[in-house]
């Protein structure tokens, strides 16, 4: 059986120029499928794969967020501890145009503008994390202490 053909993304790009170690995992994207199809496909754990949610404020400020695939935002306690009126999803017309990426494939690495990056703090608390390479059907497995590093996240607890 022949080797699988990985892309390199800008995402990829970023991970090797940080000198961050990580392994490579494609699976058959489902439009509207999320991260629950991703677990099952690479056959983990849901709770470890995690969302790039890309935001903004009231004020039209991007930011991503990074959420495990089993938990939801709560937007309002978000917004307080930005201290922010609001926050909510961009579309996807204005998430790729912050990002390069289209949504089903946006990664938190390699974006292509410099974004604010918050983290679920319990995110922290596994030795592994399956996160998005940068396109559909294409996430890399990492260590989220070097995502904390990498992208110098703020730390949230909003997961519900």
């Amino acid at each position: 059986m022949a080797k699988p053909t990985y892309p390199v993304t800008p995402a990829i790009r970023a991970l090797r120029q940080a000198q961050i170690a990580f392994d490579s995992h494609l699976y058959e994207y489902e439009a509207q499928g999320g991260t629950a199809v991703s677990a099952r496909e690479l056959q983990v754990d849901e709770h470890c794969v995690i969302k790039t949610l890309v935001m903004e404020d009231e004020n039209k400020h991007p930011f991503i967020i990074l959420m495990h695939g089993d938990k939801q935002v709560s937007t309002k306690q978000l917004a307080r501890d930005l201290k922010v009126k609001a926050v909510h999803p961009c579309t996807p017309e204005i998430a790729n145009k912050h990002t390069g990426y289209l949504v089903g494939g946006t990664s938190p690495f390699g974006t292509k503008h410099p974004l604010t990056v918050y983290m679920e703090k319990t995110i922290l608390a596994l030795p592994t994390i399956y996160i998005n390479g940068g396109k559909r059907g294409y996430l890399v497995s990492v260590s989220p202490q070097d995502i904390l590093e990498l992208l110098k996240v703020s730390l949230v607890e909003v997961g519900i």
